[in-house]
This record gives C-alpha cells, sequence and structure tokens, in this order.
C-alpha cells in the first residue's frame, strides 16, 4: 500500500498522470533525464491552475526540475540541455 502514486501539487491518489516537466521538443530530455511528476488530472490538465493552463504551475514544476537537474549536473549542462535557466528568474 506504500506505493500508491500521489499528485506532487495537491496530494491527491486518484487519476493520476505523469506529467513530462519539459515538454514539447524537450520531452524526451524529461524523460531521459528522469524530470517527470506525478499529477491528478485536475492539477495535470484542467484550468485553471493545471500544468497546460497555468504559467505559474509550469514554472513552479520547471523549477523543481531544474533543481533535480542539477543534483547531478551543473547548471550551463541544464542551460545547454533546456535552453535557460528558471531559478534566477
Amino acid at each position: 500500500m506504500g506505493d500508491l502514486r500521489r499528485c506532487h501539487i495537491c496530494g491527491r491518489t486518484d487519476w493520476i498522470e505523469c506529467h513530462h516537466i519539459f515538454g514539447g521538443c524537450n520531452r524526451k530530455k524529461s524523460e531521459k533525464f528522469g524530470l517527470t511528476v506525478d499529477l491528478c488530472h485536475w492539477c495535470h490538465n484542467e484550468p485553471p491552475h493545471g500544468a497546460h493552463h497555468s504559467k505559474e504551475t509550469a514554472i513552479y514544476l520547471k523549477k523543481l526540475g531544474q533543481k533535480k537537474f542539477e543534483e547531478a549536473h551543473t547548471r550551463d549542462q541544464f542551460i545547454a540541455e533546456f535552453g535557460r535557466n528558471y531559478l534566477d528568474d
């Protein structure tokens, strides 16, 4: 029972979906570097606060992803891979 998937934002355990923190052309890089999070459907795909509808939610997750990346890599490597720095905005 301890392996339930849980929404990273609200903590729900139902209707969980995998969100690629860096999508589009960076989707495969998100997979390669483990930059995905579990989100419930509402925090993932529903307006107004879902990650695909809210700039604030998307930026929060991108900062989280950059911090995780930088646990094993440098900031310069992150910028080379993803094109910008989200932590100093």
